[in-house]
C-alpha cells in the first residue's frame, strides 16, 4: 500500500508529461493557411486533438464552401469559445449566416453575444450596426468607438433624418472616409441645408473632404467665403491643378507657402509650384519668402535650363530630394533626345543612384548604359545593363536592357507565351499577431477591417503602403491598392530591404480576373498576358472605372469602338462585365497588331492615342533606337502609356524571383 500514492504521482506526472510533449509536438506542425488542401483541412476539422487547430481548419474551409449559408453554420458551430478575436469572428459570420437564412431571431443573439463577450473587437462595430438599426444611441457608439471602420463610414452615410445628425454624419465622413460610397453626395448635402448649418470650421471640414475628391468647384461654394485652413487650402489647390485650373492653384499654392512657411502643408505647396511649367511657375517661386527659397525644388526648377554644372551642384546637395531625381531625367532626357551623348554620361553618373526608390532605379541605370554604348564603351554599357537585369529584371527597363543584352524579348505569340499566374497567397508579415493570423485564415475582409480600425495615421513609409496596397486588393479594390503599391515603388530605396522589394514587386505584377483574361486570349489569340498588361495600366484591374473621355471597364473601352467590335451597341453595364469587355478588348487588340505587323510598341501607342495618330509618328529610328522613339512621342500621356504596357507585359511573362 506504500507504494500506490507513488505509483498515482508517477501516473500523474507521465500524464501531465505527456500532454505537454503532445500539445508542444502539435505547436511544431505547420499552420494551416490558404495554401493546405481542402482535403488536409477537413481531417483537421475532424480528427485534430487539438480545438484551435479545428477551430483554424474550419475557418478556411468558410471561404471554400461558396455562398452557403446553411454549410457556413454548419461549419461555425461551437467553435465560438474562448476569450480571444477568433471567437468574436466565428459569432459575427454566424450571425451572418443567420440572416441570409432569413433567422432574424438566431441572429440578433449572435450579435448581442457579440457585443458583449468582445465590446473592443473590431467585429463588434458591425454588431453595434445592426443593433443600432432599433437603437440609435448604438449607432452613437458605433461612430465614437470605431470611427474609421467601415460600419460606421455606413452609419455615417445613413444618418438622419434630422438636419442635424445629416450634418454630423457628413463631419465624420470627411475626417474618416471621404471616398466611402455615398459620401461625396452627403458632404454636398450638409454644406447647402439651410437648417443646422455648419460652422466656419466645419465648413473647412466638409470643404477639405471635397477638395480630396477633386471637386474644387464644391468645396469653394462649401467654405462660402470662410477662410480655409492649411490642409484645405493644399486641398483645394490640388483639385485645382487637377481641373486645370493651373493659374488659380498657383496663386492658391503662393498664398499658403507665404502664411505659414514654417509648416509641412507650405513645404508641400512649393513643390507643386516647382514642378508647374511656364514663366508663371518661377514668377511665383520668385515671390517666395526667402527660409524656402533655398530649398531643393525651388532650385531644382531654377537648374532646369542652365548649364550642366547647375544641374550637378543641385543632384550633389540635395541627392534624396524627389525634386533632384525628377531635375536629373528631365535634363538627361533632353540630352538623350538631343544625341548628347557624354552629357547624358554626366547627369546619370551623379551619385544620386543610392537614393533612387526603385521605380526609378532601372531607368537611370538603363539611359547610362544606352549613353555609354552610344559613345563606343560597349563593355561598360553591357555591365551596367547586366547590374540593371540583376538588380530590377522586371518592367520596361527590364526587358529593354533584356534585349539589348540578347537576354530576351516579349512574345505575342499566344502559343508561346506563358499562362498567367493565378494568385498566390504569401504571408503578411505586418508585425500585428492578430492581423497576420486573419490574413493566414483567409478572412481578409476581416484582416482590412482590423487593420483600418487600429491605424492611426494614413501610411506613408513604403512597408505601409505595400501592407495597405494588399488588403485592398485582397478586398477587390484594384484601384487604390496598386495605387498604394505604386507609390511604395517610389518610396522605396532601391537597393535595401530586398526581401521588402520581391515582396512589392510581386504584388505589382499579380493579375486579377485571371480567368477572364485567359478565355478572352484564347478566343482572339492573343497572349493573355497582354490583356493583363493593358488592364493594369487602364483600369488597375477595376471593371467598374469610367475615364473622363467615357471609356469604360475592364480595358477601357470607348462605346464606339466596343460597339463597332461587338456589331451593335453595348450599355454601361455590359461594358461593365469584365468577361465582356475582356473579349472585346482582346478583338481590338488582335486588330492593332495585325495592322502593324506585330510590332508591340505601335499596338500600345495606337490603343492609347489612336492609330491616325500613330501613324504619323513612325520613322527609321522605331527600328533603330526604339527607347529614344517612345521618348520621342508628342504626347506625354502615350509615353508614359506605351512604357507602362510594356513593361507589365514583360514582367508578366517572366517567371524568376525578382533581384534586389
Amino acid at each position: 500500500m506504500a507504494r500506490l500514492p507513488l505509483l498515482l504521482a508517477l501516473t500523474c506526472l507521465g500524464s501531465g508529461a505527456a500532454l505537454v510533449g503532445g500539445r508542444a509536438l502539435l505547436n511544431q506542425l505547420p499552420a494551416p493557411d490558404p495554401n493546405t488542401p481542402t482535403a488536409h483541412l477537413e481531417r483537421l476539422s475532424r480528427l485534430s486533438p487539438d480545438p484551435a487547430r479545428r477551430r483554424e481548419a474550419n475557418l478556411l474551409l468558410l471561404g471554400r464552401q461558396g455562398e452557403d449559408p446553411a454549410r457556413a453554420r454548419q461549419l461555425l458551430r461551437g467553435q465560438g469559445w474562448g476569450r480571444d478575436g477568433l471567437a468574436a469572428l466565428v459569432l459575427k459570420r454566424d450571425a451572418l449566416a443567420a440572416e441570409a437564412l432569413a433567422d432574424r431571431e438566431a441572429a440578433q443573439q449572435r450579435w448581442r453575444q457579440l457585443l458583449r463577450r468582445f465590446p473592443q473587437t473590431p467585429a463588434a462595430a458591425d454588431a453595434l450596426y445592426v443593433l443600432g438599426r432599433d437603437q440609435p444611441r448604438l449607432r452613437q457608439e458605433l461612430l465614437q468607438r470605431f470611427a474609421a471602420h467601415p460600419a460606421a463610414l455606413a452609419a455615417a452615410v445613413e444618418a438622419g433624418p434630422a438636419p442635424e445628425t445629416r450634418r454630423d454624419g457628413a463631419l465624420h465622413l470627411a475626417r474618416h472616409g471621404v471616398r466611402w460610397p455615398g459620401a461625396a453626395a452627403r458632404l454636398r448635402q450638409a454644406c447647402r441645408q439651410p437648417t443646422a448649418a455648419p460652422t466656419p470650421q466645419q465648413r473647412d471640414q466638409l470643404a477639405g473632404g471635397l477638395a480630396q475628391l477633386g471637386d474644387a468647384e464644391a468645396a469653394l461654394a462649401c467654405l462660402n467665403g470662410s477662410q480655409p485652413g492649411l490642409d484645405t487650402q493644399l486641398a483645394l489647390a490640388k483639385a485645382l491643378l487637377s481641373g486645370g485650373s493651373a493659374q488659380q492653384a498657383q496663386g492658391r499654392l503662393l498664398q499658403l507657402a507665404r502664411s505659414a512657411p514654417g509648416s509641412p502643408q507650405a513645404r508641400e505647396a512649393v513643390a507643386l509650384l516647382s514642378e508647374q511649367p511656364g514663366p508663371s511657375s518661377l514668377q511665383a517661386l520668385a515671390a517666395l519668402p526667402a527660409s524656402l527659397q533655398n530649398t531643393a525644388p525651388v532650385q531644382a526648377r531654377r537648374a532646369l535650363d542652365p548649364g550642366t554644372e547647375a544641374v550637378l551642384a543641385v543632384l550633389k546637395r540635395w541627392p534624396a530630394d524627389p525634386a533632384s531625381w525628377e531635375l536629373q531625367w528631365q535634363r538627361a532626357r533632353r540630352a538623350l533626345l538631343e544625341r548628347q551623348w557624354a552629357t547624358a554620361e554626366a547627369l546619370l553618373s551623379a551619385p544620386i543612384d543610392h537614393a533612387l526608390p526603385v521605380g526609378l532605379a532601372g531607368r537611370q541605370r538603363f539611359w547610362l548604359g544606352f549613353s555609354q554604348w552610344q559613345q563606343g564603351q560597349r563593355s561598360e554599357a553591357k555591365s551596367t545593363w547586366t547590374r540593371l537585369l540583376q538588380r530590377h529584371p522586371e518592367g520596361y527597363y527590364g526587358w529593354r536592357a533584356a534585349v539589348r543584352l540578347g537576354q530576351g524579348d516579349l512574345s505575342l505569340d499566344p502559343r508561346r507565351s506563358p499562362a498567367l499566374l493565378l494568385p498566390n497567397w504569401q504571408p503578411l508579415a505586418s508585425g500585428d499577431p492578430a492581423l497576420d493570423r486573419l490574413w493566414r485564415l483567409d478572412q481578409p475582409l476581416e484582416a482590412w477591417e482590423h487593420w483600418r480600425t487600429g491605424r492611426a495615421l494614413p501610411p506613408r513609409a513604403p512597408r505601409e503602403l505595400l501592407l495597405e496596397g494588399r488588403l485592398r486588393r485582397a478586398v477587390g479594390d484594384h484601384w487604390i491598392g496598386l495605387g498604394q503599391l505604386e507609390q511604395a515603388s517610389l518610396r522605396l530605396p532601391a537597393g535595401q530591404s530586398c526581401g521588402l522589394a520581391q515582396q512589392l514587386e510581386r504584388s505589382l505584377q499579380t493579375p486579377s480576373f485571371v480567368a477572364e483574361l485567359e478565355r478572352a486570349a484564347t478566343a482572339s489569340a492573343v497572349p493573355a498576358t497582354l490583356l493583363a498588361a493593358v488592364a493594369k495600366q487602364e483600369s488597375r484591374f477595376s471593371p467598374g472605372v469610367s475615364s473622363s473621355a467615357g471609356a469604360v471597364g475592364l480595358l477601357q473601352l470607348m462605346p464606339d469602338t466596343a460597339a463597332e467590335l461587338a456589331g451593335g451597341p453595348l450599355g454601361p453595364e455590359a461594358l461593365r462585365d469584365p468577361s465582356r469587355n475582356a473579349q472585346l478588348g482582346a478583338r481590338y487588340l488582335k486588330q492593332l497588331l495585325g495592322q502593324w505587323q506585330g510590332n508591340p510598341v505601335l499596338m500600345a501607342a495606337s490603343y492609347n492615342a489612336g492609330p491616325g495618330a500613330v501613324a504619323g509618328w513612325v520613322n527609321p529610328q522605331l527600328q533603330q533606337d526604339p527607347e529614344l522613339w517612345i521618348e520621342a512621342i508628342p504626347y506625354p500621356e502615350t509615353r508614359l502609356y506605351v512604357k507602362k504596357v510594356l513593361g507589365n507585359l514583360w514582367s508578366f511573362q517572366q517567371r524568376p524571383t525578382p533581384g534586389c
